[in-house]
């Protein structure tokens, strides 16, 4: 009798922690304190930020894991959420604990044992609940963007809220999906929001305070003769501390697949932009697709790499973006190095004298439809790659594809305003070498095509995911396949590594669970 009343007492406290939307505790935590300095130089033990490091190349140096020892990894331990919604978040590791989401939902997870430390959870109806890219941190606070345009700083310990501000109005739909950024004191966050004609703008928030510090706008406002709205920033950018610049991604103007209301190159969306962190200033601005009507926006991580281009030293930005083309751009002035397709384009007459590609006006969505490749879901979309430097591969989950593309006159001039209707496509994992941006190798990922993003390590070893649910590990140099293991599901986030205890671990998500891979304890330690 006695331990009837105590479990049912356990699940009414569990129940009244749970309605009052607190995090629910499992054990005291240690330390978990990351300093901007630590952000800049992250060690093998951590990945304190959503690319691991500012550059946005996803490269690890660690060696442990390599091709002649990786197919004996074995799970370590798996973590299982409970949700329906899919994990797209690229986990952030500190001190041994890993932080990761679902939409409304926060983990603190012990790194070696998968052992739940919180749950933070606050339900919210409003908003797009499309997915939740991860939290940053800044000394001892997380920063959580929820679906309906707030952002929260959490107590790294615990998961208690310190404040809560709102970044964006839900009621004029706006919502948020990424994950922040954190630079120096500022915490950068973006939002989204394309099936309305919304201004679309980046923004620095006081990691102590919430107080916004500067507000970038990638349109003109709203009703501005002949200009359009959009560009929304929804994918976490990169960071150059040297020059102090910030690089992100903006998403396609509105309305989405008609142009007449918005003539021109609709700057700054479907761009790459450069901006001073500290001021919000724009540097310069780079159209990937100018005056698209197809829905390509251009969040595609902009990716950071020193190195030789054409036998010269340069400062260079890649990014493999949603319209088919491969961009390598100086990113010290905005200027084009290198503009070639990586898979069936269709959409162009050619490329300008700047690096731009043309748009065909044939291709534009009419009443009876156009034949266009790719489809609106892109040759890629917000799935990461990754730079490995010593083969200087580019690697990143490709979709060759094809679709119809409708304009509705019925539809007007708001929102989405036509329809696309998708033909084919499949996933196929690329190697181009950003020198010539040829491909030199391509591994083929299945029917539709894959969600997962690249990890590459210095081993040589690359990880990513499949159609069919496998995690995979190819051999950088050659793209063979080298081990795989099925996980009941796909693969919707970008993996990460990290070493902890001498040991190598390899962290992916199989829908709502999270999975840690590593080698016998055995072989580790030899």
């Amino acid at each position: 009798m006695r331990s009837k009343i105590t479990m049912k007492l356990l699940r009414q406290i569990a129940y009244i922690a749970a309605s009052a939307m607190l995090p629910v505790l499992a054990a005291p935590m240690h330390a978990q304190n990351l300093t901007p300095d630590a952000i800049l130089h992250p060690t093998p033990d951590s990945w304190p930020s959503y690319h691991g490091d500012y550059s946005g190349r996803r490269h690890s140096k660690l060696t442990q894991i390599t091709p002649k020892n990786v197919n004996e990894l074995g799970l370590s331990w798996a973590f299982q959420t409970g949700q329906t919604a899919s994990i797209k978040a690229s986990p952030l590791l500190v001190d041994g604990i890993i932080y990761f989401t679902v939409p409304d939902n926060i983990w603190a997870v012990d790194a070696r044992s998968g052992h739940m430390l919180w749950h933070y959870n606050k339900p919210t109806e409003d908003g797009d609940h499309i997915g939740q890219r991860g939290v940053a941190m800044y000394k001892g606070w997380l920063y959580f963007l929820t679906p309906n345009g707030h952002l929260l700083s959490l107590d790294a310990k615990n998961g208690h809220v310190r404040w809560d501000v709102q970044v964006s109005d839900v009621s004029k739909g706006y919502w948020t999906t990424m994950c922040p950024l954190v630079v120096k004191d500022h915490v950068i966050v973006g939002v989204s929001g394309d099936m309305d004609n919304l201004q679309g703008y980046l923004m620095s928030v006081d990691p102590e305070t919430g107080k916004t510090q500067w507000r970038w706008d990638a349109t003109p406002p709203a009703g501005t003769p002949n200009a359009t709205t959009g560009g929304m920033t929804w994918i976490t950018g990169t960071y150059d501390p040297d020059l102090n610049l910030l690089y992100w991604g903006t998403g396609n103007p509105t309305p989405v697949l008609t142009g007449k209301t918005r003539p021109g190159d609709n700057l700054y969306t479907c761009s790459i932009v450069a901006l001073d962190v500290d001021t919000g200033k724009l540097s310069w601005g780079f159209s990937v697709s100018p005056h698209d009507t197809h829905d390509w926006d251009a969040v595609e991580p902009p990716v950071l790499v020193d190195g030789q281009f054409h036998g010269q030293p340069k400062k260079m930005l890649m990014q493999a973006s949603r319209n088919g083309y491969f961009f390598v751009i100086d990113r010290t002035n905005g200027k084009s190095l290198l503009t070639v397709p990586y898979g069936p384009t269709n959409w162009t007459t050619g490329i300008d004298k700047d690096g731009h590609p043309i748009p065909n006006v044939d291709k534009e969505p009419t009443p009876d439809g156009r034949f266009i490749a790719p489809d609106e879901g892109g040759m890629t979309n917000f799935r990461s790659p990754s730079f490995d430097p010593k083969t200087g591969l580019f690697i990143v989950d490709a979709h060759p594809s094809y679709s119809i593309y409708f304009a509705k006159p019925a539809d007007g001039y708001y929102g989405w305003a036509g329809a696309d209707y998708g033909l084919w496509g499949k996933g196929v994992l690329e190697a181009i070498d950003y020198q010539t941006g040829k491909i030199r190798w391509s591994h083929d990922l299945g029917p539709g095509g894959s969600n997962a993003g690249v990890l590459s390590t210095d081993s040589g070893v690359t990880f990513t995911g499949d159609a069919h649910g496998n995690l995979l590990a190819l051999a950088t140099a050659d793209g063979k396949t080298l081990w795989h293991v099925g996980t009941g599901s796909s693969m919707n986030s970008s993996p990460i590594t990290y070493e902890l205890d001498g040991r190598q671990y390899v962290l992916t998500s199989s829908g709502g669970v999270m999975f840690a891979w590593a080698l016998p304890e055995s072989m580790a330690k030899r």
